[in-house]
């Protein structure tokens, strides 16, 4: 069985008045990652795949962020960036996450890292996963990594992915593909409809 996996399409992330886009760390191709994941988000409804969002999020104080994620984006504690409960730690509107839709929090790069996604993921009888998120060279490839140590198949939708720059995203999406970590199609090809280009 497939389920969705939507990795960390966050206001704090893809909105323009998110945290990382007003601290400069906004992604390039961000908005056309958002809405080739929404018309991939509705082709797995269709198909009555399972969709699991990913929420990469912290308490107040930000006691879990850990020292080395401080230091890439040392200012977002300051400006309260990705705070769990917060509009910049909830999944952007463009997704129409659901009641039904399952939801993971985390506060690493690794999805399946001290959170219920792999337990969640047997519960659901889940077998392959289709991939999208943000950001593809970290949180995406990390998970991706993640998941098929766990023996997980993974076909991973190119374009309903972003980085900060289009080369960090093309590398990240050139290593998962060549390395064999995932199978990486477009959403056009997993959706069988015209996607933004």
């Amino acid at each position: 069985m497939k389920a969705m996996l939507v990795i960390d399409m966050q206001n704090g992330f893809c909105h323009a008045d998110g945290s990382l886009p007003k601290l400069g760390a906004g992604l390039a191709g961000g908005d056309e990652a958002v809405a080739n994941a929404a018309v991939a988000v509705a082709s797995a409804r269709a198909q009555g795949m399972p969709v699991v969002f990913t929420r990469h999020v912290y308490r107040p104080g930000f006691y879990d962020e850990g020292p080395w994620l401080t230091g890439r984006s040392p200012e977002l504690s300051a400006v309260g960036g990705l705070l769990s409960g917060s509009w910049d730690g909830d999944v952007v509107d463009a997704l129409a996450r659901r009641e039904d839709d399952l939801v993971v929090d985390k506060c690493r790069l690794d999805a399946f890292q001290w959170t219920s996604l792999e337990p969640l993921l047997r519960g659901l009888g889940a077998t392959e996963l289709v991939v999208c998120g943000v950001v593809t060279n970290f949180c995406v490839e990390t998970t991706v990594r993640s998941a098929i140590m766990r023996d997980f198949e993974v076909t991973l939708l190119e374009d309903a992915c972003a980085a900060q720059t289009p080369r960090l995203h093309e590398i990240g999406i050139e290593v998962m593909r060549d390395c064999g970590f995932a199978t990486v199609v477009s959403v056009a090809e997993f959706a069988g409809v015209a996607v933004a280009a």
